[in-house]
């Protein structure tokens, strides 16, 4: 049997399969930042509070001074947050907080309803500003949707960097987000999280290929969800195929999966995982069961903002001074 099962373009955002909602992907070359971390630029011309256009390479999305996302609610589900480049500046109605980027993941799970921000401060006044963050939202079961918000952090310097090489010797380089590879675990979920669960099989990779690289994925339980996502690079090719790039591939988890690098470098986000299977409900920010659990969700949030907002605006970023940190609402603060 093929190891692909289908071939699709990349939309935006990313379609995904269950136990994954979909994925947001965001690549903005920021320009040199001013004094209140935002573009030190000219935003004419810019829809601002709904700014999706791409730009002189960049968006400012539903942020007006500084890029990004303010204060929104969330239900139901959760957030794998990846920066590969730049930072996001947390802020959230628990009154945690925190700055990560470069390589670092935080993985939220929303539970019972949680609202936070997520804006993406222009630290360099003396260089541009590269950003490259990836979201995924990963359901949650029905018996895990109302359970206490929560996060956690899995910095950069914790997660797995596997790299192998191919026959030809060329580089093939896996940051173990989710799940293992040859012998390498990632760290623990959220605990809460579909993915706590090993049964589950939930991988959350990204790859890095050299040119002509090649590579192959071990086959999967039957019955798993799996895909991979080509989102920069030239062409890859596999079973007779010549997929070019910001294509996605439904993969058969009965069958080991090989592909073939062109001649430039190649990225790849893989998601993997055994699916929930239950009904699913979306509107929104809210993610749940039935149509019932979304209105109750609506009047919730409409009633007590999920525990309001302690942070003195909407769009809050943290002090040019800070590093990478995460503060926690029991007070706990870890830097990085």
């Amino acid at each position: 049997m093929s190891a692909i099962l289908k071939i699709k373009p990349l939309g935006f955002p990313w379609e995904t399969s269950d136990p994954f909602l979909f994925c947001a992907y965001h690549e903005d070359q920021y320009p040199k930042g001013n004094k209140v971390l935002g573009p030190n630029a000219s935003l004419t011309g810019r829809s601002l509070g709904q700014d999706f256009v791409l730009k002189d390479g960049w968006r400012m999305y539903h942020g007006t001074k500084v890029p990004g996302f303010p204060a929104h609610p969330h239900r139901g589900f959760e957030t794998v947050t990846v920066v590969q480049k730049g930072l996001v500046d947390h802020s959230d109605s628990l009154g945690a907080a925190g700055r990560f980027g470069h390589g670092d993941v935080q993985w939220m799970t929303a539970g019972k309803g949680v609202m936070h921000s997520e804006m993406f401060p222009l630290l360099h006044s003396d260089k541009e500003n590269p950003f490259l963050l990836f979201q995924i939202w990963l359901n949650l079961p029905k018996d895990k949707k109302m359970v206490e918000p929560h996060f956690k952090m899995l910095w950069s310097e914790e997660i797995p960097q596997v790299i192998t090489q191919d026959k030809s010797e060329n580089k093939i380089e896996i940051h173990v987000i989710a799940g293992n590879y040859l012998g390498y675990t990632s760290p623990t979920p959220a605990p809460n999280s579909w993915a706590a669960d090993p049964n589950n099989e939930v991988m959350i990779w990204t790859i890095k290929m050299e040119p002509n690289a090649t590579f192959s994925f071990p086959k999967s339980s039957s019955g798993i969800n799996r895909s991979l996502f080509f989102f920069k690079g030239s062409q890859i090719t596999s079973e007779g195929h010549t997929i070019p790039v910001n294509h996605k591939m439904i993969l058969n988890s009965n069958e080991e999966f090989t592909l073939t690098n062109g001649n430039t470098e190649a990225h790849f986000l893989y998601l993997q995982g055994r699916p929930i299977n239950e009904p699913v409900v979306k509107h929104g920010p809210f993610v749940m069961n039935s149509q019932k659990e979304i209105i109750e969700a609506i009047e919730e949030y409409q009633k007590n903002q999920f525990g309001g907002w302690p942070w003195p605006t909407n769009d809050h970023v943290h002090a040019p001074s800070k590093g990478r940190f995460a503060l926690f609402p029991d007070g706990t603060e870890i830097k990085k």
